[in-house]
């Protein structure tokens, strides 16, 4: 888990990050914007899940937690895309 983030960018938000768009089926791993106040589950953090729709400004993402499947309603700030090897 990242607890610092670099002298430069310190206490600044991404707005490139903050507005990104996700598609429904989109892989996604959960990373958290540690400038923004602290009410975000240390539980999700780092997990990958997959975007199920979009409730307002947030994403509805499903994360597997051993068996069963979650669904968590998550700012787009804290998700970053990735790809998918099949």
């Amino acid at each position: 888990m990242v607890r610092r983030k670099k002298i430069r960018t310190r206490g600044k938000l991404s707005l490139s990050r903050y507005f990104q768009k996700f598609k429904e089926g989109d892989t996604i791993a959960v990373s958290k914007e540690i400038s923004l106040q602290p009410k975000f589950p240390k539980r999700i953090q780092g997990r990958t899940g997959v975007v199920k729709g979009k409730r307002g400004r947030s994403y509805l993402v499903m994360i597997k937690d051993q068996n069963k499947e979650k669904e968590y309603l998550i700012a787009p700030i804290h998700l970053k895309k990735i790809k998918v090897l099949k």
